[in-house]
């Protein structure tokens, strides 16, 4: 196992039940290499608090959204308004940040976290914009060809939020390690995916 990252900012993963049974899954693998992450488990709560479990202010923290076709070439994270398009101050949309909420599950799976927890509307929104595929490659399929695992958005936005590029190296390390078993024993992501392809 790698060393566990010392994150200055805190990662919270709300993760859909029906993602936590996954064989291939990352938000535990994440949090276990990180020194301020937790994953909860859930379909709704009440506030930011809720989920977090301590005290919170909502504009301390930030929430990965789900995609921008306008943030393409922006990237690697962007901050976004409401309406999808890129702040005109980065600096400033990422300044005082405490924390960021990632959104664990398939795409369906994922919006359902985000319209039954409207509260996270009032949080800042950041867009991932991958520099590549996922690492899962042929082992589990993505809706969309820029879907990446929770893990690697995670470390992309961690990259940039702390300034560091080895961040995102330490985090992969053990999803590599992941995925080179799964390939040597011929395991692929069991559970059945329900994801409307279009």
């Amino acid at each position: 196992m790698s060393e566990t990252v010392d994150n200055k900012v805190s990662i919270l993963v709300l993760q859909h039940p029906q993602e936590q049974d996954r064989v291939l899954g990352t938000a535990r693998l994440l949090c276990g290499s990180l020194a301020h992450a937790r994953v909860v488990v859930g379909l709704s709560w009440r506030n930011l608090a809720h989920a977090l479990g301590e005290p919170a202010e909502p504009r301390d923290w930030g929430v990965l959204y789900l995609g921008s076709t306008q943030a393409k070439g922006q990237g690697p994270l962007v901050a976004v308004g409401r309406n999808g398009e890129p702040l005109p101050d980065q600096a400033a949309a990422r300044a005082g940040l405490k924390g960021l909420i990632a959104l664990d599950g398939n795409w369906a799976q994922a919006k359902a976290l985000w319209w039954r927890n409207p509260w996270l509307t009032r949080l800042r929104r950041f867009v991932v914009v991958p520099d590549g595929p996922s690492l899962y490659g042929d082992l589990r399929r993505e809706a969309r060809p820029d879907a990446v695992s929770t893990l690697e958005a995670v470390a992309l936005s961690l990259q940039v939020l702390e300034r560091d590029a080895a961040v995102r190296e330490k985090l992969l390390e053990p999803f590599r390690a992941l995925l080179a078993k799964a390939r040597r024993e011929g395991v692929r992501d069991s559970k059945r995916d329900r994801r409307v392809r279009r």
